[in-house]
């Protein structure tokens, strides 16, 4: 089992940037592949961003595809959304999420507890 804290939330104006950090605790953070999700009131949470275990693969929503930049460091067990160019619309609780399946399916085992994020217009 793996533990997750997001740090980096807060508040912005559009078109500014944050960068989110989610450290694993546990010495197995390679194994697994890593995710952040969000949710924004009154929605279902939905996919962001992945990433595989090696680093080489990943994957992004439309939405925030060519804005918003995943990567990680195994060395820190800590994986990283790197936010551009934010819009009002990416305002939200944004969650890390790791799991033991291939990032390509974009999905979560284990869930850290979420961070806010909102951008003002």
């Amino acid at each position: 089992q793996v533990q997750l804290v997001e740090s980096g939330g807060g508040s912005v104006q559009a078109g500014g940037s944050l960068r989110l950090s989610c450290v694993a605790s546990g010495r197995t953070f390679r194994s697994y592949s890593m995710g952040w999700f969000r949710q924004a009131p009154g929605k279902e949470r939905e996919f962001v961003a992945a990433i595989s275990w090696s680093g080489i693969s990943t994957y992004y929503a439309d939405s925030v595809k060519g804005r918003f930049t995943i990567s990680r460091d195994n060395a820190k067990n800590t994986v990283y959304l790197q936010m551009d160019s934010l819009k009002p619309e990416d305002t939200a609780v944004y969650y890390c999420a790791a799991s033991l399946s291939a990032a390509s399916n974009k999905r979560g085992d284990y869930w850290g507890q979420g961070i806010q994020v909102t951008v003002s217009s």
